[in-house]
């Protein structure tokens, strides 16, 4: 197939390139302009997810028969996660139906079962769109990124203490890999069972916790685990005092949402969520792959 990859410039879109090209597929990435992105084997176009005609052009231009888009906000407040969560995936959607293509893969986020923040509300209503549009579709929910659990790998190294929220089993999640959620992503094309279907997705299991995370991080580097405790409930107690400053100064109500964005990942699981029952579950959440967040800790500390 000819695919279109929107957000090819991320690790999870560039990996998603790679799958196309492997598994045999044409592939035009989109850029921003002067991004000067360059991809082995895919065409790249520059264009303005916010320009609706231009990306119908190059749609039509290059007979495309699917896209999959993999575009996030990048820092989830509310003016930018409606500018591209929704809006950027509105227009790439438009450009679909009008160009005919056939399928849209839509990289979403398992977060969106339990809806708090603005990127979240975001998420879902271009999801709500896209299965009301009548177009073939997957919805992909992925949980944590290797990526996102990896920010304390340079500190424990340096034999500084890792940081947790509480005592650090608030929270699990299976963290999937780049190529790993690539493969799903490609997978959906040629998949009839994962077609107009919303489809949360994990890594290897089992879920493991942030003091697991930490724990085998120090003993990958032969240290004694030594933990720092943050309360959650700071975070919380920040949004609010930001939040109620920002009706002073409006340029604090981004700071007041980058909280309560902390917060909610300080508080709440990266997996399945069971409403009926009203837990997470880790044994429900489904899983992919072969590559574990260990294995990825392993390669980082190697230089790989």
């Amino acid at each position: 197939m000819h695919v279109i990859v929107a957000g090819a410039s991320g690790t999870i879109g560039s990996a998603t390139v790679a799958a196309l090209i492997a598994a045999g597929h044409r592939v035009t990435a989109l850029a921003r302009s002067g991004s000067g992105l360059a991809l082995d084997g895919a065409e790249v176009r520059s264009v303005d997810l916010a320009d609706a005609d231009a990306l119908y052009a190059i749609m039509r231009d290059m007979r495309a028969e699917a896209v999959i888009s993999c575009i996030a906000s990048r820092t989830g407040v509310a003016a930018d996660a409606w500018a591209v969560d929704y809006q950027a995936n509105m227009n790439l959607l438009a450009a679909a139906q009008g160009a005919g293509v056939q399928h849209f893969v839509l990289l979403s986020a398992i977060c969106v079962q339990r809806p708090r923040l603005a990127f979240q509300h975001a998420k879902l209503a271009f999801e709500a769109a896209l299965t009301a549009s009548g177009m073939r579709h997957s919805i992909v929910r992925p949980t944590a990124f290797f990526k996102s659990l990896s920010g304390q790998i340079a500190r424990v190294r340096s034999g500084k203490p890792y940081l947790l929220f509480g005592d650090g089993r608030l929270t699990a999640c299976k963290p999937i890999s780049d190529a790993d959620l690539a493969a799903t992503l490609v997978s959906c094309l040629s998949d009839p069972a994962k077609w107009d279907r919303i489809l949360p997705i994990g890594g290897p299991g089992p879920a493991i916790t942030p003091r697991e995370q930490g724990e085998a991080l120090f003993a990958m580097t032969g240290q004694h685990p030594r933990f720092k405790s943050v309360p959650p409930g700071l975070l919380l107690a920040v949004a609010r005092v930001l939040g109620l400053l920002a009706r002073l100064v409006p340029s604090l109500s981004a700071k007041a949402e980058y909280a309560r964005i902390g917060h909610y990942y300080a508080t709440e699981s990266m997996l399945l969520f069971d409403p009926v029952r009203g837990e997470y579950d880790a044994a429900g959440t489904p899983e992919t792959g072969s590559e574990t967040l260990f294995d990825h800790y392993r390669a980082v500390l190697a230089g790989r």
